[in-house]
């Protein structure tokens, strides 16, 4: 076994370092590096260091995992999976080709501040939809996905579960009620587990680690979720195979899967008995199947448009939040005028607001479309867009610029005749 192990992770160091120490005391010979940096910065890392890559990648995006197959970045490894069933959910729980391995599996949903909620007089949400209610203006959360690969994989699963356009359609509405757009996932729970907002829009073990934690908080898992893998592999060109083996094989082993339950981390194990140990209230897929069965998650799919996806949320929510947001409020603000009277007039035009407002300027087509979909790569600040990129994000972001203007004073226009 060789003396190091480097291992290039999205995970934070609380869900890191139980596996760490477990691994270092069966393994005493082999010590353990971790570096810490987001999925899509450790893909663009494996890329670049190809000529001495560190030895493991570990994090909960399926999809990247992908990219990186489909790169020639991931080696192919004989792991005794025996005991993991080969789904979870509508998943599977490990690539066929064995180039990377599910762990645990995560959901995706919204955590929220009990304490807060009760403050502010605020239901506890259950659906996606729920965000979408007025009541709920500044009390939302989420981060980026550009910057997080658990954001993007939440983005992608409602765009799967209800349909590109509807998908759309119900972001820039819940939107309209966020308080922040986070550039670091872990910014999010900090958020709630505070009380800075209500609500998060996270991945589970965000709130039942907070939960664990001892702070106010419940999560909840919207019809449509999915239980997605969350993964390893090692890197092609590893300098320690042996060691990085080791570690892939403990993290699906009884021992290692037990660890998951670990009031840090608190994930979802890919192994059956592992729950016999779980907290009281944790949830099982292996009892509850419905639950994440509503989607079934399409890697190919969401690799396919994996940077323009991110680029457009940007474009679309991140950069003009402020713009998407103002122009919410008037609509809310006409409606509440609007339904004291019965106005022909004003409900047209607020119509023709909530148009301008839930339109997305790509088509789900032009989004798998490698003409389209490939001019797309990681934003980084030593390397400009290209041609084709630039132009595209330009002519997103004049969109939603007018398209936030003309939907505010369409609303105004519409209160006023109310």
């Amino acid at each position: 076994m060789e003396s190091r192990l480097v291992i290039i992770t999205s995970f934070s160091r609380d869900v890191t370092t139980p596996f760490v120490q477990a691994f270092e005391q069966r393994y005493p010979g082999t010590k353990v590096e971790v570096q810490n940096r987001s999925t899509t910065a450790a893909v663009a890392f494996v890329r670049e260091t190809r000529s001495s890559p560190p030895d493991l990648l570990w994090a909960s995006a399926p999809d990247a995992f992908e990219v990186m197959k489909q790169g020639g970045l991931l080696a192919q490894l004989q792991i005794d999976t025996s005991g993991i069933p080969p789904t979870i959910g509508a998943q599977p729980t490990q690539d066929p080709e064995g180039r990377y391995f599910g762990f645990a599996v995560s959901g995706y949903g919204m955590m929220y501040n009990t304490r807060y909620l009760r403050g502010n007089r605020l239901p506890a949400p259950r659906e996606w939809a729920d965000l979408k209610n007025p009541v709920y203006q500044g009390h939302v959360g989420i981060s980026s996905p550009s910057r997080s690969g658990t954001t993007h994989l939440t983005i992608e699963t409602i765009l799967q579960g209800e349909g590109w356009e509807p998908g759309w359609a119900q972001l820039l509405e819940i939107a309209g009620n966020f308080a922040q757009v986070s550039d670091r996932s872990f910014g999010v729970p900090d958020a709630v587990n505070s009380g800075q907002y209500g609500i998060g829009i996270v991945i589970d073990f965000f709130g039942f680690s907070a939960k664990a934690a001892g702070f106010p908080v419940e999560f909840v898992y919207p019809a449509v979720t999915t239980l997605v893998p969350a993964n390893i592999a090692m890197i092609e060109g590893s300098r320690s195979p042996n060691a990085a083996r080791a570690f892939i094989q403990f993290l699906l082993s009884p021992a290692g899967q037990e660890v998951l339950l670990d009031p840090k981390v608190m994930r979802l194990p890919v192994r059956p008995e592992a729950y016999a140990k779980a907290p009281a209230g944790f949830p099982n897929p292996f009892e509850n199947r419905s639950l994440g069965a509503r989607v079934k998650f399409d890697n190919g799919v969401s690799e396919a448009r994996y940077e323009l996806l991110n680029s457009l949320f940007d474009r679309l929510i991140t950069f003009r939040l402020r713009e998407l947001v103002e122009a919410w409020k008037a609509v809310h603000a006409a409606e509440a005028v609007l339904a004291k009277s019965n106005n022909p007039q004003g409900r047209e035009l607020l119509a023709q607001a909530r148009a301008r407002l839930t339109r997305v300027p790509v088509t789900e087509a032009q989004a798998a479309d490698p003409a389209i979909a490939g001019a797309f790569q990681p934003a980084r600040p030593d390397r400009p867009a290209g041609p084709r990129q630039a132009q595209l994000e330009e002519e997103w972001d004049r969109a939603a610029i007018a398209a936030y203007m003309d939907a505010k004073q369409l609303a105004e226009r519409a209160q006023r005749a109310g």
